[in-house]
């Protein structure tokens, strides 16, 4: 071994022990007759000293080590006369006897310091300098715990972990497939797969009755800070259940891993919150719970006062924000062009502050006599101090505004803390939209989910109030985990492939290995796929995965690093017998 000890292991109590450590030279202090180095592996920061008095020699070749060179060094452990309690191994530091150069190395394009000067782009780009930062390396490392916590939970309930491929057959529904294609069988495709959804439903025929994976993931979409093109999911199924057998199960994950990974302890169970009221109440599917601002309907209430803004509106809500009346006037007009952003859509925004001195005051009231303004408080359970905040105009659109402007308050009001988690069951999804473009329903989720029992006579009827036997687990506002009870029954599921435009050829050509399965005993079955890369960040504090994953893709789906995606030889290309059409000018 070339290291008898890591840079973060030693301590006080092995003052005197002779010992050889590896790692990369962080720092270099030169003070006269002493040089000091600290030296850094994944473990943490050990000083070396280095003495001119007793080895002249070496400490001149001390001297000359440069930021990022790879050395051992072979010394003696001497209590330090100026602790640093701040690191763990602050009390020691190595007496150097022996020094070797085990690589040099080039000047870093930015400082390995948590405090980096390197850009984001130019970080991704040497991804390895920036995992030695501490703050980089750590979130790979809970990435690591969390993921083995996962499997202990999943093992201790009789879960299997089983490989799915990672080459399969392309399926229409769902985001846009990355392709590959074939040599062997040319002009024909795999597919990566957006989730192994249908494999994982073979695995319940095959009588694996619980199933899961961390699985990595792949779709040809439109990337932000918690999405890249691939991505990894625990990937879950069971079979001889039903939703709340489910949600149980996976409630218990999420608590094992609060209580493991950040010692938080949920007793009570998770709130289910049917998908109506989430929309109805917060605009959103995946509300964030750490805060109220629950949306009031005041339609009726404002109307007929000869404001057109809202004589002209099929809906009217508003959100009171608690303490919120201190408001300036430059705070009031900077929330209106937030709602008149292109990307939220609202034409402006309606205010009224109710003073701590009890003084209502409205952006509005010249239309609306003192009364009215008492009634806007009463109906929103506003008090002295706060401020309501007013939408109004098409009701799908208005919602979803409300709904980033209570987001808004609640990141300026500092109601959004890290360290605070409040997790939810969205339940009772619509099973279908309609896609008024192409004027055909489309799944929700995906094909394979089941609508409630209660509501399969109007899958004929009135396919779009037909509720999905779906779930999704939301912790602050970003949605975890998403599943289904699966149809397990040919019929059902020839109706749905009927409802969502598929010919019976289309839905053989497709779907056919599944239907096919299902004609030899299909348990009755559900599951769920966790976004892993979220979780972890989540756990971690951070909004964004990026920094969460060892090398990840920028905003552009590009690995700067690797540079790619890149162009193949015309090799390559012929024997895959593909050609590229050159785009016209």
């Amino acid at each position: 071994m070339y290291r008898t000890h890591t840079c973060g292991e030693l301590a006080i109590k092995d003052a005197g022990k002779d010992v050889t450590l590896c790692g990369w030279v962080h720092k270099s202090r030169d003070l006269g007759g002493m040089t000091f180095v600290d030296l850094r592996d994944r473990y943490g920061i050990t000083q070396l000293v280095f003495n001119m008095e007793t080895n002249n020699e070496l400490c001149g070749q001390a001297r000359k080590l440069g930021r990022e060179y790879v050395i051992r060094a072979t010394g003696k452990v001497l209590e330090r006369s100026n602790k640093n309690l701040k690191m763990s191994t602050g009390e020691i530091e190595i007496d150097v006897a022996e020094l070797n150069i085990l690589n040099k190395s080039e000047l870093p394009p930015f400082t390995i310091e948590e405090e980096t000067d390197g850009g984001e782009e130019l970080r991704m780009k040497y991804r390895y300098l920036d995992l030695r930062r501490n703050t980089v390396k750590n979130n790979i490392i809970l990435r690591h715990r969390v993921a083995q916590e996962v499997r202990k939970y999943m093992d201790s309930i009789g879960f299997i972990e089983v490989e799915t491929p990672v080459l399969i057959k392309s399926t229409p529904e769902g985001a846009r497939d990355f392709v590959v294609p074939s040599r062997m069988q040319p002009g024909t495709f795999y597919a990566l797969p957006q989730s192994p959804q249908t494999l994982k439903q073979l695995l319940m025929v095959a009588g694996f009755d619980k199933y899961f994976q961390l699985v990595k993931c792949f779709r040809d979409e439109d990337l932000r800070a918690d999405r890249q093109p691939e991505f990894s999911q625990i990937d879950c199924e069971m079979s001889f259940v039903e939703r709340d057998d489910i949600l149980a199960t996976f409630e218990g994950l999420a608590k094992y891993l609060f209580k493991q990974v950040r010692g938080i302890e949920f007793k009570e169970p998770f709130l289910k919150l049917p998908y109506r009221e989430a929309m109805e109440n917060y605009g959103s599917d995946k509300p964030d719970l750490r805060f109220g601002m629950k949306f009031k309907d005041l339609t009726s209430l404002v109307k007929g006062k000869g404001f057109q803004v809202f004589d002209a509106a099929e809906y009217i809500g508003g959100i009171c924000a608690e303490g919120g009346s201190e408001f300036s006037r430059k705070q009031l007009d900077e929330l209106t062009e937030f709602v008149k952003r292109p990307q939220i859509g609202a034409k402006g925004l309606v205010y009224m502050k109710y003073g701590t001195d009890g003084i209502l005051k409205s952006s509005a009231d010249k239309f609306y006599m003192p009364e009215d303004l008492s009634k806007w408080a009463e109906t929103m359970n506003a008090k002295k101090g706060d401020l309501l905040l007013i939408l109004a105009g098409e009701k799908k659109n208005t919602l979803t505004a409300l709904s980033e402007l209570r987001l808004e308050m609640g990141n300026r009001l500092g109601l959004r803390k890290k360290d605070t988690f409040f997790p939810l069951w969205v339940v009772d999804f619509p099973l279908l939209e309609w896609d008024e473009e192409e004027k055909r329903f489309f799944a929700m989720h995906h094909p394979f989910t089941s609508p409630k029992p209660e509501d399969i006579d109007l899958m004929v009827t009135d396919p779009g109030r037909v509720r999905a036997n779906a779930y999704d687990l939301v912790i602050n506002g970003v949605e975890i985990g998403g599943g289904s009870v699966r149809i397990h029954d040919s019929s059902v599921q020839k109706l749905m492939f009927r409802v969502l435009g598929f010919t019976e050829t289309e839905a053989e050509e497709q779907f056919g290995f599944l239907l096919n399965a299902f004609k030899y005993g299909a348990p009755p079955h559900g599951g769920i796929a966790f976004g892993f890369d979220r979780w972890v960040a989540m756990f971690g504090g951070q909004d964004s995965i990026r920094d969460f994953i060892a090398f990840p893709k920028n905003n552009s789906g590009r690995d700067v690093m690797l540079d790619t995606p890149s162009q193949i030889s015309q090799k390559q290309l012929d024997e895959l017998m593909i050609n590229i059409k050159k785009e016209k000018k």
